[in-house]
């Protein structure tokens, strides 16, 4: 089993982005203060910190299979069955997708399922899934 990582992002909404994690999400809440929060974010820790809004810094995207990515961006590799579960989860809830949930590759080393949002402070998430995780790393 892999390690879990440690991600920690900023947010300018605490209690919107509490509310996202928590039950858009359903990410278990951990430790919190005035100023951060602990998710466990399918199994890796993700903190949410408290950081003032900014001028918008403008978005920048990369071309990958004809859409355009939002980078930076994170997010967790499902399993096929969740993947597709957590996405019908998310359209009920109409969460906005920068890429809608579709299979990117298809055909191709690396086939694999993937979609995009943002959280409430613009944090770009991407969750995808291999029917073969052995195609993880594939070139």
């Amino acid at each position: 089993m892999p390690q879990p990582f440690h991600l920690a992002i900023p947010v300018y909404n605490l209690d919107q982005c509490r509310v996202f994690y928590r039950d858009v999400l359903g990410c278990e809440e951990g430790r919190s203060s005035d100023h951060w929060v602990d998710f466990n974010f399918f199994g890796h820790q993700l903190v949410i910190h408290y950081k003032p809004k900014t001028q918008s810094e403008e978005l920048h995207t990369n071309p990958v299979d004809g859409k355009d990515v939002p980078v930076p961006h994170f997010g967790v590799v499902l399993s096929w069955q969740d993947f597709h579960a957590l996405a019908k989860v998310l359209e009920s809830k109409k969460i906005h997708f920068v890429i809608e949930p579709y299979i990117r590759f298809k055909g191709l080393p690396g086939e694999q399922a993937t979609m995009f949002f943002y959280d409430p402070s613009g944090n770009a998430l991407e969750f995808k899934a291999f029917k073969d995780m052995d195609q993880l790393f594939a070139k």
